[in-house]
Parts: structure tokens; sequence; C-alpha cells
């Protein structure tokens, strides 16, 4: 989007930014006096200054610690949220596919909600100046390549309001993003520098790596493991499905990886959902490859007991739907968000172990717990020990 819009007067943000002839170059951010707190990183630049270096952007200069954050995906904001910022969200470019519930299980965390209502698909250059933020967690090229942005828009907003520090991540299958990647982890260690919150960081990933590692010792071997189809159908009467590969190292896709899962398409030439291709399977094509599991995107709002009695009541009914495999064995579940964070990634791979290995985890709709709730809440709220 080219919003043309003409400013006239000075905002506080013109008065920080174009005060400095750094900042019209690099971006200086934040309007905070908490650097130099403990767990500080990036690369100091002198007083109270200091910068992160991430692709697309390059090496990103703040003046001091950004208080207030808008981000384009749930990823990127629930990497905040994990990070102790949720009080300095100002706006979500994508509100709708921000899954907030889970943070209903975690003592002392909650976004607020009145902020996303008011400010759910930040996406245009007066919506940024509007907000003011300190730090936009976007991809710049994502705003270039999805929502018709210009390279000057991007500079504008960059050296007119603060920078942007971000990575699309969730896939690796859009043509223009010819830049480095970052695992989940990587990514948030770099939102981590720019908060300045080296410590919480840490302290997630040590968590992290636990669960993983005692969720991996307790899987089947490879070949009792089932293939599994990865798809995209946001209705309830599903007669088409868009295809994911597992084997795309995005982030959307981490949890099916740590659990080692077989995909279904591996021997197949079918193409993967991007934003150039948007090819689909009908029923019969998902017959010949009759994956043991089918996981359906696009129904995160629904509770698994709503999900079994819409989609897969659907399935069932269908013709040929009701030849299929994962059909037949009721395994067509909810597959996971297309944008997830740390702390929901924990929540995803917990529920995607149960769906896939139901013997040994647990039914997808029981109690069982894989991961301690409250020591992810004290990581947040900053009750651990550093």
């Amino acid at each position: 989007m080219n919003d043309d819009t003409t400013r006239n007067g000075p905002t506080r943000r013109d008065t920080l930014k174009y005060g400095s002839a750094v900042a019209a170059g690099l971006g200086l951010a934040g309007c905070s006096d908490l650097a130099g707190q403990p767990g500080d990183n990036g690369t100091p630049t002198g007083a109270g200054q200091y910068t992160v270096n991430m692709a697309p952007m390059g090496e990103v200069q703040f003046d001091s610690v950004p208080q207030r954050w808008a981000a384009y995906d749930g990823g990127y904001a629930d990497m905040a949220v994990a990070l102790g910022q949720a009080d300095g969200l100002t706006g979500v470019g994508d509100a709708d596919r921000y899954y907030r519930y889970v943070y209903d299980d975690l003592p002392g965390v909650s976004v607020d909600e009145t902020t996303l209502s008011a400010h759910p698909e930040v996406r245009t250059r007066e919506q940024f100046y509007d907000l003011e933020s300190d730090v936009h967690l976007y991809d710049p090229q994502m705003l270039v390549n999805w929502f018709d942005w210009s390279e000057s828009d991007v500079a504008e907003i960059r050296s007119g309001v603060a920078p942007f520090v971000g990575n699309l991540i969730f896939r690796r299958s859009d043509e223009w993003h010819d830049y480095p990647y970052y695992t989940l982890y990587e990514a948030f260690e770099k939102v981590a520098q720019v908060f300045r919150q080296q410590a919480r960081y840490d302290a997630f990933e040590r968590l992290h790596d636990e669960f993983i590692e005692s969720i991996q010792s307790r899987l089947p071997p490879e070949s009792e493991r089932p293939t599994v189809f990865l798809t995209y159908e946001g209705t309830t009467e599903p007669s088409t499905f868009s295809p994911y590969r597992l084997d795309d190292a995005g982030t959307s896709k981490k949890q099916w990886r740590d659990l080692g899962v077989s995909d279904a398409l591996a021997e197949t030439d079918v193409e993967q959902l991007s934003s150039s291709e948007r090819s689909e399977l009908d029923y019969e094509n998902l017959l010949e490859i009759d994956p043991e599991v089918i996981l359906v995107r696009g129904h995160e709002r629904k509770s698994p007991t709503e999900f079994r009695d819409t989609v897969l009541s659907y399935m069932q009914d269908h013709p040929v739907g009701g030849e299929l495999t994962a059909v037949r064995n009721e395994r067509v579940y909810r597959g996971g968000y297309l944008h997830q964070g740390p702390i929901h990634n924990l929540f995803l791979t917990e529920r995607a172990a149960k769906q896939l290995f139901p013997e040994e985890f647990g039914d997808v709709t029981g109690d069982a717990e894989l991961f301690d709730r409250q020591r992810v809440a004290d990581i947040v709220t900053g009750e651990f020990d550093q």
C-alpha cells in the first residue's frame, strides 16, 4: 500500500528522528533509560547506543531500548511478550492470526486486547506514523512484496518513525526472499538483542532445549511414525486442500520437524503453498497419497471437539474423503499456526506430540502437561534466576 498522506507539523517521532543526522541514516530507536540493565547485548556503539544485525536490514542502530513496538505477525509479537515487553505493544499487522489464548495458561501473562482491537492491521505508512512505535518487528521486504510499499516508503518510515527489525521466517518458499533466513530461536535472539533481554532469552532457550529433548527421548522408532499431510483449508466443508511440505524449514513447521514425522508429500512432485504457488489437491489426488494423519490449518479458534464435529465429520460423509485412511481412523487434526513464537511453539509441540503419538503422550483432549507452565510464566514476568 502506498499512502501519500502529507503530515503537517512535527510529531514526537519527527523531533526524535530528524533531530539527529545519524537517525536519518540508520534509524535510531527508543525512548527509555533502560540501556545498561543486566542482560544487555547487541554491539555497543557509544554512550547508550547499540546495534543489532539482522537480514534484510543489516546493522540497525538504537540510541536506547525501545519501549513501544508493533509486530506484523503473531510470531514476532509472541517473541516480544516472551521477553516481558507486552506493555509496549502498539499494534499488530495481522492480529486475526495472533493467537493469545495460550497466555491464559500462564499466570501474569497477557496482552492488551483493547490495543489489538484498535490496531489489528497495521500496514500503511499513516498507521506507522500514528502509532509512533520505537521499533517495528516487520520484515520490510514483506511490506514491499505483499502490500505494495516502495523502497522509499520503507526508508521514510525507518528514518521518520523507527527502524524495522524482522525477517519473514514462517516459510521458505517465496522467490522474493533472496536473503538469509533464521530459525525460530535465531530470530528470537535478535529480538532479545533489540530489547536487551539476553537473560530472558537464555532462560527460554534452556527450557525449550530441555523440553524438546524430553519429547524426542520418548518418540517411537522412525519406522513406526505416521506419514503426515499438512494442508490449509479454512472452511468447515473442505473440497480441496492447499499443500505444505514439512521439509520446508520455515518456523511454522518446527514442531513437526522436531517430532521427526514423515512428510506424505516427500515422494511426490506436489509444490507447496507460497505467494506464487497456489496449487490445490482434491479428494481424488489426496487418496492417491493417502496419508496416515491429516493436519488442517485454518481452524485454530475451534476446540478439538468443534473441529471433529465440523471438518472431520464433513470429510467422513464425503464419498471419496471417507475412504482416506486418516479419515477412517479419525486422525484428522488442527494443523497449528502459520506464525508461532517461542511461547506458541511450546504449546503447539505439546499438542502435536499428543496428536501423533497419543499412546505415549496422552490424548489431545486430555489434561496431561508436557512442560511447566509456571516456569514459562516466571521467565516472562522476570521471576527467574539469571
